[in-house]
């Protein structure tokens, strides 16, 4: 019984086996990313920057349809664009850069929608939006593998002034310069993981195995290293738990996924021991094991 449930999709179908690789590649960039995201108060801002990778993939799908390069190129883009002009307009005038960042994702967000809806079908902007996680070929396995390596080496390389911005910005602004550079290598990572994210659970989703696995892992654990690794986790079994929910049920495979993250975040906000609901209503005693 538990072997069909649990090992058998994984053993006999090879679409379920590149799907779990996915899902593993995904958790390893998107887990440790969302966990800063979270600690530096911007977990809208990678909501804002998934919907802005919109219209850069639905122009590369007007151009050369499905081809993982164009998409890639063409959300990859967007993102980035919609961040620098975010930042541009913050510093240009009296808006705040979450305002401005909020203006410039619903426009993508608009724009994106109207391109795929007069140019395409359907079941082409169901593909956009909601990706194809049990889709995934050899070329897009390889894209989010390199992305989630690639965003792992960056991390450790710029782990300490990002820990540091986190904790004491001020401080880091006046003792190096290496806080400016840091913050736009991670906005770098944000941007890639949501666009490898985008390949395998659309636009919509892609954000949702970012943040929501860092906001669970923040009920259980508050040591930083401890959160990351507890978020990675998260995410990964997240992915596993709702692929087989979706091969079981018949369910479509992102949004379960997705549900399955957030089933972990309720459950954490009531009892998670690290604030949960339960946990504050009840303290421990003062020196209590």
């Amino acid at each position: 019984m538990f072997t069909d449930i649990f090992i058998a999709p994984f053993v006999e179908f090879e679409f379920m086996q590149r799907a779990l690789v996915g899902v593993f590649a995904l958790a390893l960039g998107a887990g440790p990313v969302g966990a800063f995201l979270m600690l530096r108060r911007m977990s809208l801002t990678g909501d804002a920057m998934a919907h802005a990778i919109l219209p850069g993939a639905a122009i590369g799908f007007l151009v050369s349809g499905l081809d993982l390069f164009a998409l890639t190129i063409g959300g990859l883009a967007a993102g980035l664009l919609v961040a620098v002009g975010a930042g541009v307009v913050a510093r240009a005038t009296e808006l705040k850069e979450d305002a401005s960042l909020a203006a410039f994702y619903l426009i993508s967000l608009a724009l994106g929608v109207l391109i795929l809806s007069l140019k395409g079908s359907n079941v082409d902007l169901l593909h956009v939006l909601f990706g194809t996680v049990l889709g995934l070929d050899d070329p897009t396995l390889l894209l989010v593998a390199g992305i989630a390596t690639l965003t792992l080496v960056t991390l450790a390389v710029i782990w300490r002034p990002l820990v540091l911005e986190c904790v004491d910005p001020a401080f880091l602004s006046s003792v190096s310069r290496a806080g400016a550079l840091a913050h736009i290598a991670f906005l770098a990572m944000v941007v890639l993981n949501l666009v490898g994210g985008f390949h395998a659970l659309g636009t919509l989703l892609s954000v949702g195995l970012m943040m929501l696995p860092a906001a669970t892992a923040r009920f259980w654990v508050r040591d930083l290293t401890a959160l990351v690794v507890c978020a990675t986790a998260i995410a990964f079994v997240s992915g596993v738990v709702g692929l087989l929910v979706s091969y079981h049920l018949g369910a479509p495979s992102g949004p379960a996924i997705i549900l399955v993250a957030g089933v972990a975040y309720l459950f954490s906000v009531v009892l998670g021991p690290a604030g949960g609901i339960l946990a504050r209503r009840w303290p421990r005693r003062h020196l209590e094991a």
